[in-house]
């Protein structure tokens, strides 16, 4: 990551509280922990620690299997490159996590905080910002997090990560699904 993206991300990446509407948190005590630095990766948003699923609340990587193209044509898996910088962020970084809610699926939403350079950043705005992931939407494709909008707008105009290459955005793909499933 860029220091002066790592700048504006310490001046934007404050945790701000989250709902989730009619969710429960997954148990009674949900208190913050520390992401072990053997988790299993699954995707740019979520993965497997000491058995449990976890998801990054608001955040929507970009879908494995889907192809991005640079400026000399060369193909890369747009998945693959969402889940390469998460991998970084948590390798490079002490992470702790807040469990919010349950998904659907039963992995549980956390917002994470990193510490780097003796700052803690909110870790879907460090990814959204720098374009490696997207803020997440509602099936309406409304973002669930505004502030998570916003760091996706400016990543887009300055053509950061992603944003620099060709790829299907993960929103309009997922959005797509539950349409063409009625048919």
């Amino acid at each position: 990551m860029k220091r002066t993206s790592l700048a504006a991300l310490i001046t934007l990446a404050t945790a701000h509280g989250v709902s989730a509407e009619g969710a429960t948190p997954p148990s009674a005590t949900v208190t913050p922990f520390l992401v072990s630095k053997s988790v299993e990766l699954l995707t740019g948003d979520t993965w497997r620690d000491r058995g449990k699923l976890y998801r990054l609340y608001g955040v929507q990587s970009c879908l494995r299997g889907t192809i991005a193209l640079d400026a000399n044509g060369k193909k890369f898996d747009c998945g693959n490159v969402s889940l390469a910088h998460l991998a970084a962020l948590f390798s490079t970084a002490a992470v702790t996590c807040q469990p919010i809610a349950l998904a659907l699926d039963k992995a549980t939403f956390v917002v994470c905080g990193a510490k780097l350079d003796g700052n803690t950043i909110d870790v879907g705005t460090a990814l959204i910002a720098a374009g490696y992931a997207f803020a997440a939407t509602d099936a309406n494709g409304n973002a669930v997090n505004g502030n998570y909008l916003v760091a996706e707008v400016n990543a887009k105009m300055k053509a950061d990560g992603l944003w620099a290459i060709k790829f299907q955005h993960p929103i309009g793909l997922l959005l797509k699904r539950p349409k063409e499933q009625d048919r």
